[in-house]
């Protein structure tokens, strides 16, 4: 310690890193952390007791509340009091978040359970004003609004650098996070959570995962001090060459080698042993995070202010599993549509509405499986533990369609029975108008009613409205405020069906609409007009070939070609990457693919005309490419709207090697210089590139519903309902740029990144499998800023909610 130029204080915060499904199944995980609590009560009971006096000073931080949840549902009452007190004397802290996410969660579901260690707090008279998290590399910029709104000033990051990196360009530091509200959130952004482990904190606990030196250091060494005293003279020797502006850092630490440890008394013998050696030089002693940030406060240092995204490099996991997390974003939605519908909570309590938010935070937690999914995918446990994890998913959405169903049922809606009425309420449940196409379904037995056709009438004016009849469905257009319901009724109706041939138009008996017409017909010309290489509507017209896919997508109300003349890729051509070599997944680092990458693009094989009617005309077109075996495209032209739909159909063969499947997105308002990109995180509007962290991830990022190119001219907006991460850097193997490294005339090129299996431990192994994901795109010169252009990407993924009533039911305007 001689060599050390200042007196120095280590801050020890003492936890378990909650991985949940990553070591042991998913329930066996749930009773050791439970079994921690108690196990620090012991521990804590044990000092105040006098039999381990020498472990005074022993502290436990909660690092998850979701632990402190599962305690408190089985503890005694006699365990209850124990707990509260000790949380209230600082034995034992709470840390202010629930389990540590990826950023799928929206805002309602962040607030939803980082609320519950403030009730909690509140309940025992203890305010939880800091949190922490492990293991995961960043947060949504509505992230750090959601711990404010809850009562948390201070949030402790312990990032892992596998296949991520740390924001700010160096750890060990803090920053005041400004949110987009204008508040500020302290934040320390700090080291791997083994770092105390690395340094000796902690006996037979030691390791060398961060710290690679000549030591060798399986978990119980013979040599625990040598080791301690070399590497903290070390850590602290190259923080004061750094020109570290403390005295003082913090180090996260474990009781166990292993994630999911146990809290460990004698951690404090091996802090009092060092302090009876170097205590002069170098003083260490447990913490709670409360504490640690009042001492981070205290200090004449001032502390940099950063607004912005801060993307987590680890929230790609959500690639692995493409159709749970499709399912998952689904229930999330039906969730709001039922608190919308509901707010009051008289149809669905509050307790149902905590378990569905309990699956759906299960799901969307950062653990995405056992940690030999990717080398033993057949293991038994990895099998097991998929199973699980998936079932998150299944779960919440099953209870959030069941909440649904209960409170249409509520409001008027029936069930089967006969003489059922034919009449339908339609809602909007989003927070802005919504004028879109709406479907309404009857039984197949039910088809005989309107063998000679059908009629609408909108209840509210007694008008028949256009429509477009389908199978066992009609399709009308509804313009909706926010909030508002309105109630169709249909009736059979008789519809001439008379048709004959046309001496002008040149479509031979085959069908295949490929030789434009060379005189005009006179007949009346449908809304959408479709071919074998276009379709087209009033407002937009969309081209495509063989080699290029879509390459041409003009807004016909502004005359501007919508896919940017730079593209690489045509409108959501596939793009299929393959590394070769099971075991090349290790040396990736942040390219999430090899140097070797084997990459191609869909070539368009196929079109085929669908249909066609006044609401609506609709096209398929087939592609081919290496790695899936079938790809199409479905795209919905609307006739009365200048939007389009987009379906993208495909079936993945199941392959070992590390792979990635992109969707391309070409596009631009039109607006050139003058659009600026929008998409929506957690709540919180970013312009990626743009509104972030110095220091954070370019390559891609997680959107909750969309993204919108935006001008004072208008803008485009794409709603993206089912796939959540969004790929902005290049595809090509290099090395990867962080936020502000990047060229300012840079802009984006913009990819869906679909599917992902490239993780060496614990992502699924095959993708193999049928998908369907969709897609919404739309043009408007109304709708002028960010907020707008988002909320429209809401109201196109969450549709119009749509439901049968009886004759008795009164239609409900707001």
């Amino acid at each position: 310690m001689e060599k050390l130029g200042r007196k120095w204080r280590i801050f020890v915060i003492h936890h378990s890193h909650t991985d949940i499904g990553y070591t042991r199944r998913q329930e066996r995980i749930e009773q050791f952390h439970v079994d921690f609590i108690r196990q620090a009560l012991q521990i804590t009971k044990q000092i105040e007791q006098g039999q381990k006096a020498e472990w005074k000073g022993f502290k436990w931080t909660c690092e998850t509340f979701w632990a402190v949840e599962k305690f408190l549902e089985e503890a005694t009452e006699e365990e209850k009091r124990d707990f509260a007190e000790a949380v209230r004397s600082g034995d034992i802290e709470l840390s202010g978040t629930y389990l540590n996410m990826t950023e799928l969660a929206d805002y309602d579901l962040l607030q939803a359970i980082h609320s519950k260690a403030a009730e909690y707090g509140r309940s025992i008279g203890r305010h939880v004003d800091s949190a922490m998290t492990a293991d995961i590399n960043g947060y949504s910029w509505g992230y750090g609004q959601s711990l404010l709104d809850s009562g948390v000033q201070h949030l402790f990051s312990c990032i892992h650098t596998h296949h991520g990196m740390f924001a700010l360009g160096k750890k060990q530091t803090p920053f005041w996070w400004e949110t987009p509200s204008g508040e500020k959130l302290l934040v320390w952004n700090g080291d791997h959570y083994f770092l105390g482990n690395e340094l000796g904190m902690c006996p037979d606990a030691v390791g060398s995962y961060i710290i690679r030196d000549e030591f060798h250091t399986p978990a119980i060494v013979g040599n625990h001090d040598e080791i301690m005293d070399a590497r903290i003279d070390r850590y602290l020797s190259l923080l004061e060459q750094e020109n570290y502006p403390y005295d003082f850092v913090p180090v996260t630490v474990s009781g166990l080698a292993t994630d999911n440890g146990s809290p460990n008394g004698a951690i404090m013998d091996v802090i009092n042993r060092w302090n009876a050696r170097h205590g002069e030089q170098v003083q260490i002693r447990m913490a709670t995070l409360s504490e640690f940030f009042q001492h981070v406060k205290s200090q004449p240092i001032d502390i940099p202010v950063h607004a912005g995204d801060w993307p987590d490099w680890w929230t790609d996991g959500a690639g692995s599993t493409p159709m749970h997390t499709q399912i998952f974003k689904d229930g999330q939605r039906v969730l709001r549509k039922v608190k919308r519908l509901d707010p009051e909570q008289r149809i669905v309590s509050r307790r149902e509405l905590d378990e569905i938010e309990r699956q759906l935070v299960m799901y969307a937690e950062h653990t995405w499986g056992f940690h030999t999914s990717v080398n033993q995918p057949w293991h038994f446990n990895v099998q097991m533990l998929e199973v699980r994890k998936l079932a998150y998913a299944a779960n919440g959405s099953r209870l959030a369609h069941s909440a649904l169903d209960k409170v249409r049922n509520a409001k008027g809606g029936t069930l089967l029975h006969p003489g059922r009425a034919l009449r339908y309420r339609v809602a909007n449940t989003e927070l802005q108008h919504s004028r879109q196409l709406v479907e309404m379904e009857w039984e197949g037995f039910e088809n005989e009613t309107f063998k000679h056709g059908i009629e609408v009438i909108d209840e509210s004016t007694g008008l028949v409205v256009p429509h477009q009849p389908g199978y066992q469905s009609v399709t009308v257009e509804a313009s909706l405020a926010p909030g508002e319901q309105k109630a169709y009724r249909l009736r059979p109706a008789k519809v001439s069906k008379e048709k004959t041939t046309n001496n002008y138009r040149l479509l031979a008996t085959d069908n295949v609409d490929d030789v434009d017409d060379m005189f005009s017909s006179g007949r009346t010309e449908r809304a959408v007009i479709a071919n074998q290489f276009s379709i087209e509507s009033p407002f937009v017209r969309i081209c495509w070939s063989e080699e290029e896919g879509i390459h041409s997508w003009i807004n016909k109300e502004t005359g501007e070609e919508q896919i940017r003349d730079d593209s690489n890729h045509g409108a959501f051509t596939p793009v299929y990457e393959v590394t070769p070599g099971v075991s090349a997944r290790g040396s990736m680092g942040r390219n999430r693919k090899g140097m070797n990458v084997r990459r191609s693009a869909g070539r368009l094989v196929k079109v085929k005309l669908l249909e066609n009617g006044p609401m609506f005309g609709s096209v398929e077109l087939q592609f081919e490419l290496p790695g899936i075996s079938y790809y199409s495209l479905f795209l919905k032209v609307f006739a009365t709207i200048n939007r389009v739909d987009v379906a993208v159909r495909l079936h993945k063969d199941s392959v070992w090697e590390p792979e990635n499947v992109y969707f391309s997105l070409p596009f631009t308002s039109g607006a050139g210089s003058e659009e600026t990109l929008w998409i929506e995180k957690a709540g919180a509007l970013v312009r990626p590139w743009v509104d972030q962290i110095p220091g954070t991830l370019l390559d891609f990022t997680c959107i909750q519903e969309g993204l919108a190119y935006v001008s004072d001219k208008g803008s485009l907006t794409l709603a993206t309902p089912d796939t959540p991460l969004l790929q902005l850097g290049t595809l090509e193997y290099g090395k990867r740029l962080l936020h502000t490294q990047q060229t300012e005339d840079i802009k984006p090129m913009l990819y869906i990144w679909a599917m992902t299996n490239y993780w060496e431990t614990n992502f699924k192994a095959t993708l193999g499998g049928f998908y369907e994901f969709r897609y919404s795109l739309a043009w408007s010169d109304s709708i002028t800023s960010a907020a707008e252009a988002i909320g429209q990407c809401h109201t196109m993924g969450a549709g119009l909610t749509a439901w049968r009533i009886g004759e008795d039911e009164q239609d409900e305007r707001d």
